[in-house]
């Protein structure tokens, strides 16, 4: 069996077959694996190319984290929506959903004109199991549901870039609902942040390829995969000579259409994915002389262009690190002028910010597909037995997340399985 592609979808593939004991091997061009969760290094330090947030409604990953013995390296923590000094929302540890009642009555920034309404709109999703008659876009949905400024400014907009990376006016509605109703709408400790307190290497890819070389199976990486061509009942991989029974894609979605060309097939997949839209991220990474006064690990910031601060002393001393998340108009500012807006952010937040010492900006172009009302995904399996598709693309009803790759990934696995049980 062979995977294509080392990212986490690749990597939830290949563990959960390796967990029964199914030998894999597994192609990567890079030179490290997790695709767009990956390490990088920076003046000695091991970074993450983005900042990546997992909640406690991750089953599938935390699954497999614990599986792999990595689960230790996320710090649990209660929801915190904290944008100071403008909005301060906790969710308390009391069963669901009187978290969410007694964190919203609670919540600082909030008119009770807005927190009932909040209430309102939560349960009346609540009440059609977070499923819409039809989709549209989320600021839509929050007209109609009578979303005040405050509330959307302060708790959805932030939730919709977050999660879907897609602006509120295209961004979908139905996944949208999705988000909320695994969050907000889920069990007390679904909402919980796991914050990461290593790199992202660290938790996953590199615990993954130690598993699978431990349980026999092989991880190739710099080893570029153009192309897949059928031979006889199974399939090659160009510039490989085995000949494998089963084949995934594990690859970005734009690379899929020429990986998959000698495949008649498949025509109708690779016609689908080139009319997928992306949307970007950019991170800036900050390292100051002296830690920052935070006293959080993660703060809102208002007032964009920066979205998110993450405290990141559990890398290095005095790091941390800015998301900004969708297109927006910081793509039209110069690279300075963007630092010193980002920096204005945090004065504004945590008042006199130590000296900085050293920045960068890591922008990832296509960091997801733009999660619209008129986006059609293809599922795991193909038109070709033994050939399927795994990512965070395929059909779901998850943003592109890392739970989604995940869960994508381990789908695959368990078709695979399956077909092997059948044929027994």
């Amino acid at each position: 069996m062979a995977i294509v592609g080392g990212g986490w979808a690749g990597l939830a593939c290949a563990v959960e077959l390796a967990a029964h004991g199914q030998a894999v091997s597994l192609f990567e061009a890079a030179k490290q694996l997790g695709g767009r969760a990956r390490r990088v290094e920076w003046q000695g330090l091991a970074i993450d190319n983005g900042q990546h947030l997992l909640i406690g409604a991750y089953h599938e990953t935390l699954r497999l984290l614990r599986l792999l013995s990595s689960d230790a390296l996320l710090e649990r923590r209660p929801l915190e929506f904290d944008q100071p000094p403008r909005f301060r929302l906790v969710l308390p540890k009391l069963p669901a959903p009187w978290h969410v009642a007694i964190g919203l009555a609670g919540a600082r920034g909030l008119s009770w004109r807005d927190k009932l309404a909040a209430a309102r709109f939560i349960h009346a999703l609540k009440r059609q199991d977070y499923r819409l008659p039809a989709d549209g876009p989320v600021r839509a949905l929050l007209d109609r549901y009578g979303q005040t400024e405050a509330l959307r400014r302060h708790l959805w907009e932030p939730i919709c870039l977050a999660a879907l990376n897609t602006p509120m006016a295209a961004a979908s509605a139905q996944v949208f609902c999705h988000v909320l109703r695994d969050s907000l709408g889920g069990g007390r400790a679904d909402s919980d942040l796991l914050l990461p307190r290593a790199d992202l290497g660290r938790i996953f890819p590199d615990a993954a390829a130690a598993y699978l070389q431990a349980q026999g199976s092989q991880v190739r990486i710099e080893a570029r995969i153009d192309g897949i061509e059928q031979h006889g009942q199974g399939f090659r991989l160009t510039g490989q000579t085995e000949v494998f029974s089963h084949v995934v894609c594990a690859t970005h979605p734009a690379q899929l259409p020429g990986l998959l060309a000698a495949l008649p097939e498949l025509e109708p997949v690779t016609r689908l994915l080139a009319d997928y839209a992306y949307q970007p991220i950019e991170t800036l990474w900050l390292r100051f002389a002296e830690p920052l006064p935070c006293a959080r690990p993660m703060l809102g910031l208002d007032d964009g262009p920066g979205q998110w601060l993450f405290e990141r002393a559990d890398l290095a001393s005095g790091l941390a690190s800015v998301v900004i998340s969708a297109e927006g108009p910081h793509l039209e500012m110069s690279k300075p002028a963007l630092l010193e807006a980002v920096l204005g952010q945090l004065r504004q937040a945590l008042g006199p910010l130590p000296a900085l010492r050293d920045h960068l900006s890591i922008v990832e172009k296509r960091a997801t597909f733009a999660a619209t009302p008129a986006m059609r995904r293809p599922g795991n399996a193909t038109a070709l037995p033994g050939l399927y598709l795994a990512g965070d693309h395929t059909q779901s009803d998850y943003p592109a997340t890392l739970e989604g790759a995940v869960r994508s990934g381990v789908a695959c696995a368990r078709l695979i399985l399956a077909e092997a049980e059948t044929l027994r």
